[in-house]
Protein backbone atom coordinates (compact mmCIF):
# COMPACT_ATOMS: atom_id res chain seq x y z
CA UNK A 1 0.00 0.00 0.00
CA UNK A 2 3.11 2.37 0.76
CA UNK A 3 4.42 1.88 -2.59
CA UNK A 4 1.23 3.01 -3.92
CA UNK A 5 1.12 6.11 -2.07
CA UNK A 6 4.78 7.09 -3.29
CA UNK A 7 3.74 6.22 -6.86
CA UNK A 8 0.70 8.47 -6.63
CA UNK A 9 2.77 11.55 -5.31
CA UNK A 10 5.88 10.80 -7.56
CA UNK A 11 3.59 10.65 -10.97
CA UNK A 12 1.20 13.74 -9.86
CA UNK A 13 3.60 15.77 -7.51
CA UNK A 14 6.16 15.41 -10.38
CA UNK A 15 4.03 16.09 -13.65
CA UNK A 16 2.04 18.71 -11.96
CA UNK A 17 5.45 20.53 -11.41
CA UNK A 18 6.09 19.81 -14.83
CA UNK A 19 3.26 21.15 -16.28
CA UNK A 20 3.10 24.10 -13.65
CA UNK A 21 6.82 24.80 -14.64
CA UNK A 22 5.82 24.93 -18.13
CA UNK A 23 3.11 27.30 -17.90
CA UNK A 24 5.55 29.60 -15.91
CA UNK A 25 8.00 29.33 -18.74
CA UNK A 26 5.20 30.19 -21.31
CA UNK A 27 3.89 33.13 -19.30
CA UNK A 28 8.00 34.10 -19.78
CA UNK A 29 8.69 33.38 -23.15
CA UNK A 30 11.00 32.34 -25.14
CA UNK A 31 15.38 32.84 -24.42
CA UNK A 32 16.59 34.83 -27.44
CA UNK A 33 19.46 36.54 -26.34
CA UNK A 34 22.25 34.20 -24.58
CA UNK A 35 24.62 36.98 -23.43
CA UNK A 36 25.04 36.89 -19.35
CA UNK A 37 23.00 39.58 -18.71
CA UNK A 38 19.97 38.96 -20.58
CA UNK A 39 20.47 35.16 -18.86
CA UNK A 40 20.05 37.06 -15.49
CA UNK A 41 17.34 38.75 -16.33
CA UNK A 42 15.28 36.45 -17.89
CA UNK A 43 15.95 34.08 -14.75
CA UNK A 44 14.52 37.36 -12.45
CA UNK A 45 11.73 37.26 -14.79
CA UNK A 46 11.04 33.83 -14.16
CA UNK A 47 11.39 33.43 -10.60
CA UNK A 48 8.70 36.13 -9.89
CA UNK A 49 6.00 33.82 -11.23
CA UNK A 50 4.28 32.25 -9.07
CA UNK A 51 3.61 29.20 -11.45
CA UNK A 52 7.47 28.48 -11.52
CA UNK A 53 7.70 28.26 -7.69
CA UNK A 54 4.15 25.82 -7.25
CA UNK A 55 6.36 23.84 -9.69
CA UNK A 56 9.40 23.62 -7.99
CA UNK A 57 8.23 22.43 -5.14
CA UNK A 58 5.89 19.48 -6.60
CA UNK A 59 8.60 18.71 -8.12
CA UNK A 60 10.31 18.87 -4.70
CA UNK A 61 8.14 16.68 -2.96
CA UNK A 62 7.77 13.98 -6.17
CA UNK A 63 11.76 13.61 -5.84
CA UNK A 64 11.18 12.73 -1.73
CA UNK A 65 8.54 10.88 -2.45
CA UNK A 66 11.01 9.24 -5.16
CA UNK A 67 13.55 8.63 -2.77
CA UNK A 68 11.34 7.19 -0.18
CA UNK A 69 10.29 4.34 -2.95
CA UNK A 70 13.88 4.13 -3.80
CA UNK A 71 13.91 3.16 0.27
CA UNK A 72 11.48 0.06 0.16
CA UNK A 73 11.57 -1.47 -3.94
CA UNK A 74 14.21 -2.07 -6.32
CA UNK A 75 15.21 0.27 -8.70
CA UNK A 76 14.06 -2.19 -11.49
CA UNK A 77 10.73 -1.55 -9.91
CA UNK A 78 10.28 2.17 -9.73
CA UNK A 79 11.59 3.18 -12.53
CA UNK A 80 9.17 1.37 -15.31
CA UNK A 81 6.44 2.19 -13.15
CA UNK A 82 7.12 6.00 -12.22
CA UNK A 83 6.78 5.67 -16.45
CA UNK A 84 3.00 6.27 -15.67
CA UNK A 85 3.92 10.35 -15.44
CA UNK A 86 4.26 10.19 -19.21
CA UNK A 87 0.55 9.32 -19.69
CA UNK A 88 -0.17 11.91 -16.94
CA UNK A 89 1.90 14.21 -18.96
CA UNK A 90 -0.17 13.88 -22.07
CA UNK A 91 -3.67 14.44 -20.16
CA UNK A 92 -2.32 17.20 -18.14
CA UNK A 93 -0.89 18.85 -21.06
CA UNK A 94 -4.50 18.61 -22.52
CA UNK A 95 -6.59 19.40 -20.07
CA UNK A 96 -4.57 22.50 -18.42
CA UNK A 97 -2.17 23.31 -20.79
CA UNK A 98 -4.79 23.21 -23.99
CA UNK A 99 -2.25 21.41 -26.03
CA UNK A 100 -3.77 19.00 -28.91
CA UNK A 101 -2.00 15.83 -28.55
CA UNK A 102 -1.72 13.32 -31.61
CA UNK A 103 -3.63 9.82 -32.04
CA UNK A 104 0.68 8.69 -32.58
CA UNK A 105 1.18 9.94 -29.04
CA UNK A 106 -2.02 8.93 -27.22
CA UNK A 107 -0.69 5.36 -28.88
CA UNK A 108 2.15 5.96 -27.30
CA UNK A 109 1.13 6.61 -24.26
CA UNK A 110 -0.97 3.43 -24.29
CA UNK A 111 1.69 1.46 -25.19
CA UNK A 112 3.83 2.67 -21.83
CA UNK A 113 0.51 2.47 -19.71
CA UNK A 114 0.43 -1.52 -20.81
CA UNK A 115 4.71 -1.77 -20.02
CA UNK A 116 3.94 0.02 -16.84
CA UNK A 117 0.97 -2.82 -16.01
CA UNK A 118 2.97 -5.45 -16.94
CA UNK A 119 5.55 -4.64 -14.47
CA UNK A 120 3.68 -3.71 -11.65
CA UNK A 121 2.01 -7.03 -12.27
CA UNK A 122 5.28 -8.80 -11.92
CA UNK A 123 6.11 -7.39 -8.33
CA UNK A 124 6.74 -10.03 -6.22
Amino acid sequence: MLEFVFLFMIVVAGTGGELCVSRAMKVVGEVHDFRPAALIRFVFRTIRVGWMWMGISMMTLAFFSLLAMLSIENVSFVVPVTALSYAAGAVGAMLFLHERISPQRWLGVFIVCIGVTLVWLSRR
